[in-house]
This record gives structure tokens, C-alpha cells and sequence, in this order.
């Protein structure tokens, strides 16, 4: 079956973008070079193509009680134009997906999912709301989204697009009525996967075309392609579905227990990750930094002395930091800093130590 493309696709091959497959869609890569579209979010202002996130809304008298019982993190203490981050579980703990929920109402909730784990997440959420006095929609289809990422985000929202939020902190949200075309309801958070300050912003396709139109004739706001968009998170320690979590990774192993309350009432999976959380775990996610330029890729074995302790979850030669990093997934006795380990690249072990998952610090707007 074909890749689906978004409401943005006919505009990246007209600025020749490298397309590649994704998460069940043609997105691009990257359209001049990972190395300057990377900087210009971390100095500048870069803007990105998410369309093919999914959305869905949760409505109802239970809606929350609903989305507590999906959700590990605790959103009865979520304000109202609030986000919040946290995973969906299986019942052994495996991730089935890590989510962010838009708290709209008390009965109203927004969740927005990974693109490559869409199906598999509303067939889950759709069998699970059956239980609950509550309405799903998948409103997938219906929503383009940008991702305006960086330093002059939030000036070039006012300036270019005309949005003014310079009153939203880091994981708050607001909706807007948009009036070009007859009127629609459009959503901003300040929130992104870049470790930068931003924005995400979600509307119907014809909105994000116009906006995707006026930041690209502006010229203030630069397309960056999924390339530098793993390379970003990458160096502020946030996971990638698929990597650094999956049905075979709970949350606790991949050091995100503060996202998992385990002393609320009940979610599924509860009982595994508070195990976990109580008697430790086998393997650990950390960081590793090489000593020479080799650059470690998923997959890759670590080792120490003769035994294999675990695999590169994501490595990149770092633009930001300017080292040959990596984020692994060991066995819990070898997950200490300061830990010397080796990496296999290319049949040579290349030396390293073990260090925080955070190579370099974020930026986001929390005061």
C-alpha cells in the first residue's frame, strides 16, 4: 500500500524537498542541508510539517476518568488550556504509544498520536472507551499542523501569521477563531519536539496552507525536514517511538518515570511499571559519549570486555554539541555515569563513558 501525504505535500516537492517514507507518509527530510536547517531552529526560526500526527477528541461525562484509565501521567491535576505528556501502556508495561493531551474542558480532552502508530492507537482507544460513558473521534483526517520552532518563534507568530501568544508559557494552549474563510476554530500550543521554544498549531487543511504560504514568502521562517527534527530531540534527550520507546519498552526502563503515576487510582499497565518502579529494572536507557568521531547508529552492539550489554537506540554525530553521541538501552549494572563502554561501529569497538541522556539544554518559555 502507498504512503498517504499531507495537505503540504504538492508545496515540498515544489521547494524540491528529499522525500522519504514515514510513519505510513511521504514527509520530507530535509530540503537544503540537516546541518543549517538544525541551526536555524536552534538560532532562528524553522518551520515544520506534522500534519501526519494523528488527533483525537474525548468527550463525554468520563472524559477524563476515561483518559486517566489510558494515560499513565495524571491529568486530574491538569488545568484547563493545559498539555500534558505520558504514554499509553499495554498491560505488561510495554508502550504502545507515548501521547500528549489537550485539556479543552472537564469533558473534553484532545490527544494527539505518533503518525506511524495511528491505527494501532485508535483500534485501542476506540475498544477501550467502550467502558466509559464517553465519545471518541478520530479527527485525523480532518487536521494539517506546523511546528514553528526556535528562538524568534514567538515573534515571527505575530509578525508574519499574526498571532499573538506571547501569554502562553511552555504547555499551554489556546483556540482561536479564524476568519478568513468563513470562520473555523484553530489551536495553538506552545509546545515542540526540538528542545527550543515554539509553537504547534492546528487547523484545517486550507488554514495550514495558508500559514505554511505566508511564512515561506516571508522569508523569516525556514522548512526543516525530518532530518534535523530527530537530530534536535535527539540532543535535548527526548525518545522517538520506535526507538527509545515500543511495545517492548516501558517507560520506566526508558528513564521517564516521572511521566507514570503510579500512586493514582488506576491506568492499564499500572501494576508492571509500579513493580518496576518498586524493584528496579534489568536495562536502562543512557546516554554515551565516544571518545572519537565514529558515528553510532540504531542497532549498534555496546559492549564491555567481552560481553554485550545492550544496543544504540539513536546516535548521531552531534551539530550543536560537536560529538559523536548516543541514547542505549544496557543492562542496569553498567547505566552508572561514568561508566567506560564500547560501541561496535563497523566491526571496530570504538571507547566511550556513559553520561546524562541530555547532551545539550533546553530552551523552553516557563516563566
Amino acid at each position: 500500500m502507498s504512503d498517504k501525504r499531507t495537505c503540504l505535500y504538492e508545496r515540498h516537492l515544489a521547494q524540491h524537498a528529499k522525500m522519504i517514507s514515514f510513519g505510513g507518509f511521504e514527509m520530507p527530510v530535509q530540503y537544503t542541508d540537516i546541518v543549517d536547517e538544525h541551526l536555524a531552529v536552534r538560532n532562528d526560526c524553522g518551520v515544520f510539517d506534522v500534519s501526519h500526527m494523528g488527533e483525537v477528541l474525548v468527550s463525554g461525562p468520563e472524559a477524563e476518568r476515561f483518559v486517566q484509565h489510558i494515560f499513565t501521567n495524571d491529568v486530574s491535576v491538569l488545568a484547563t488550556g493545559n498539555t500534558m505528556y505520558g504514554m499509553m501502556l499495554h498491560e505488561n508495561g510495554g508502550t504502545i504509544d507515548d501521547i500528549m493531551v489537550y485539556k479543552e474542558a472537564d469533558d473534553r480532552f484532545f490527544i494527539v498520536v505518533n503518525s506511524g502508530t495511528q491505527d494501532k492507537d485508535w483500534a485501542w482507544i476506540e475498544s477501550e472507551a467502550r467502558k466509559f460513558d464517553v465519545v471518541v473521534e478520530n479527527q485525523s483526517a480532518y487536521y494539517g499542523q506546523l511546528a514553528v520552532q526556535g528562538p524568534n518563534s514567538e515573534a515571527v507568530l505575530l509578525d508574519v501569521l499574526g498571532f499573538d501568544c506571547k501569554e502562553l508559557l511552555f504547555g499551554m494552549f489556546k483556540k482561536l477563531d479564524w476568519n478568513e474563510e468563513g470562520g473555523e476554530v484553530i489551536m495553538i500550543s506552545r509546545t515542540g519536539y526540538t528542545g527550543e521554544d515554539g509553537f504547534e498549531i492546528f487547523g484545517s487543511h486550507s488554514f495550514i496552507q495558508k500559514q505554511w504560504d505566508k511564512l515561506m514568502e516571508s522569508g523569516r521562517c525556514k522548512p526543516c525536514g525530518l532530518g534535523c527534527r530527530d537530530t534536535l530531540r535527539f540532543e535535548v534527550g527526548l525518545p522517538l517511538y520506535g526507538d527509545e520507546l515500543s511495545d517492548d519498552i516501558t517507560p520506566i526502563e526508558a528513564g521517564l518515570g516521572m511521566f507514570v503515576k503510579v500512586d493514582k487510582e488506576e491506568f492499564v499497565g499500572k501494576e508492571a511499571v509500579a513493580r518496576q518502579k518498586a524493584e528496579g529494572v534489568t536495562r536502562k536507557l543512557v546516554g554515551i559519549e565516544l571518545e572519537g568521531k565514529a558515528i553510532p547508529r540504531h542497532g549498534y552492539e555496546v559492549v564491555v570486555g567481552d560481553e554485550t550489554i545492550g544496543t544504540v537506540t539513536t546516535g548521531y554525530g552531534s551539530i550543536s554539541v560537536g560529538k559523536s553521541i548516543c541514547v542505549a538501552l544496557v543492562k542496569v549494572e553498567y547505566a552508572a555515569l561514568g561508566t567506560p563502554v564500547q560501541v561496535r561501529i563497523h566491526r571496530k569497538l570504538q571507547p566511550g563513558v556513559v553520561v546524562k541522556k541530555r547532551f545539550y539544554k533546553t530552551s523552553y518559555k516557563k516563566a
